[in-house]
Formats: structure tokens, C-alpha cells, sequence
């Protein structure tokens, strides 16, 4: 995903001069091509997130297009107050780039893995919240995310997520994607952990169990119409994230079932409470309840409680 965005935002910095590559003292060397070509055009803030998003929203204020670019848990908690005074409460054009989300960042424990940051920043006014799933969509995304006027949190992973596209497809901020189509229940995952999502639908089709699969890239705003279809159509729901299942994407899709008000089995998987243990991220994934097998598992007891 990285490699992905940073290539993108080359592109875009060549086309337009408007276009800043914030840093915050880290990952420079991955920006050494864009750093050459365009040192006009890039600036390492050192370690100083919160002055670095401060600067963001002065640079945007006098139409500058800066992506501040660091590690999501840093950003999203060292310098929660000025992404709220400095750039929603302004509607500042600034793009904030957290990498790292979930627990990708595997062998470095949980000072590093953002696993609050949708929670926190979805209340925030103003502010658009993007999570792609691969690299591919990273791409898509960070071109939409370059059009959007307005505040954007854009949450990546790291730089081995595997490709979930197998053909082009139009990214639109707002509406999610049906990856998979199925009538016995909903899966809905975003970001890096929906691979694993569509690696327990094909186990659960082996077994009888056809699950539709959504990616609900953008958590906010979210896509409200692709939430209340699966609710008719399949009439169960679990969703899966790498994150917190308070105020992340369980929370937002159960407040659009709660205010729609048709009947729906619904739970969410997702982390209850600080990441726990150290490995690769499939192994933490798996210590913390959110492997592969253990969506499985959860489907079981979604469906037993539908009745099926």
C-alpha cells in the first residue's frame, strides 16, 4: 500500500506544484525518488506531528494541497487537538496520511498500531475517513482523496497487502463495493484484514455458506444503501475490522441497521480492548481473535442465532 501512495503522490506532485509531501521524520528514505525530483515540494517536519498538521493547515489556507504523511497512531492520537482546531473546525484542504492502521505493524506492539483512530476521528465534523484495502484501491483513493476539497483521513496499511481486484474498477468516496455476492449472510470488512474477509468466504462457501462480501472503504461517510440492501437480502450481518468494535466500522454500520429499522441478525468482530502479543500480523491477528478461522467461527453463531 505504501509504495502504491507514494507513487501516486509523485504523479500528482509532477502534474500539479500545489501538491506538498509532509513527513514526520520517518520512512524518508521511501520518499528519496519524490524527494529528488521535487524537494520544492517536500518537507520533513521532523518529530512534530501536531506542528506538522498545524503547517498543513496554514499551507492549505493559502492553497496548497499538503498530504502530512506519518504513522496513523501518532497522528491520530498525538495530534487528535489540531487535526480538530487547526484543520475540521477550518474545513482546511489538508490530507492526513496515517500508515500502519490496525495492527500491521505487528512485531512493534500497540504504542504503534492504530486501533482507535476511526473510533476518534469519525466524530469529527468536517472530516472524510478513507481505508482502502489493497494497492490498487490505495491508488484510486489517493486520486480521489487529491479531488476532494476538504479535510481526508486516509488510514494505509503497510507494503505487503495482496492485490483483492483481479480487473479496473471506479473507487467513488461514499459508496462501498460488493466484492462477493451472496444470500446467507453479510461480511463487511475494510482496509487490510478484508483479504482475510474474502479467504473465510470461499472456507464458508465450502461449506454450504454463500456470503456476500462487501468493502466499505469509506467509513465516513458511509455508504448507507449497500448496508440496508444486504439487511433485506441476506438478513445477517457480521462485520470484521483490524480495530477497536467500539466506534470503528461495526459501530457505524450497526447505528445505519439501528435507524433503519428492519430486523437483521447483527454482531461485530473486531478488537475488545488493546492489542495484545507480538509476531507477524497474521499471528496477531489470530491472538487477538480476528484470524481467518475465527471469522469462520463467528459466521456459525450469526447464522445459529438467524435460525438457519
Amino acid at each position: 500500500m505504501r509504495t502504491a501512495y507514494l507513487d501516486t503522490l509523485y504523479e500528482l506532485a509532477k502534474k500539479d506544484k500545489r501538491v506538498y509531501a509532509l513527513i514526520s521524520d520517518n520512512g524518508a528514505i521511501v520518499y528519496d525518488k519524490y524527494r529528488q525530483d521535487f524537494s520544492q515540494q517536500y518537507l520533513n517536519m521532523g518529530i512534530s506531528e501536531a506542528n506538522m498538521l498545524g503547517m498543513a493547515a496554514g499551507m492549505a489556507s493559502c492553497g496548497k494541497i499538503p498530504f502530512a504523511y506519518t504513522i496513523g497512531a501518532f497522528l491520530a492520537y498525538r495530534a487528535f487537538e489540531f487535526i480538530r482546531n487547526d484543520i475540521c473546525l477550518q474545513k482546511q484542504n489538508v490530507k492526513i496520511v496515517g500508515t500502519g492502521a490496525g495492527e500491521v505493524y505487528s512485531a512493534l506492539g500497540p504504542t504503534h498500531h492504530a486501533t482507535e483512530d476511526m473510533g476518534g476521528l469519525r466524530a469529527m465534523p468536517n472530516l472524510t475517513l478513507v481505508c482502502p484495502a489493497s494497492p490498487m484501491e490505495v491508488k484510486k483513493a489517493t486520486l480521489a482523496v487529491y479531488k476532494h476539497q476538504g479535510p481526508v483521513y486516509l488510514r494505509l496499511g503497510t507494503n505487503r497487502e495482496p492485490e483483492i481486484y483481479n480487473k479496473d474498477y471506479t473507487f467513488t468516496i461514499g459508496k462501498g463495493v460488493v466484492l462477493r455476492e451472496g444470500t446467507d449472510i453479510t461480511l463487511i470488512g475494510t482496509g487490510s484484514i478484508l483479504y482475510d474477509v474474502l479467504e473465510a468466504a470461499e472456507k464458508l462457501a465450502t461449506q454450504g455458506i454463500q456470503a456476500r462480501v462487501i468493502n466499505i472503504h469509506t467509513i465516513k461517510p458511509i455508504d448507507q444503501e449497500i448496508i440496508k440492501n444486504a439487511v433485506e437480502e441476506t438478513g445477517a450481518i457480521l462485520t470484521v475490522e483490524d480495530h477497536s468494535i467500539i466506534g470503528g466500522l461495526g459501530s457505524a454500520v450497526a447505528e445505519v441497521i439501528a435507524e433503519y429499522g428492519k430486523p437483521a441478525k447483527f454482531q461485530r468482530l473486531g478488537l475488545k480492548g488493546f492489542s495484545e502479543g507480538y509476531g507477524s500480523y497474521g499471528e496477531v491477528k489470530t491472538l487477538n481473535g480476528i484470524g481467518i478461522e475465527q471469522i469462520v467461527a463467528e459466521v456459525s453463531k450469526v447464522l445459529f442465532q438467524k435460525g438457519c
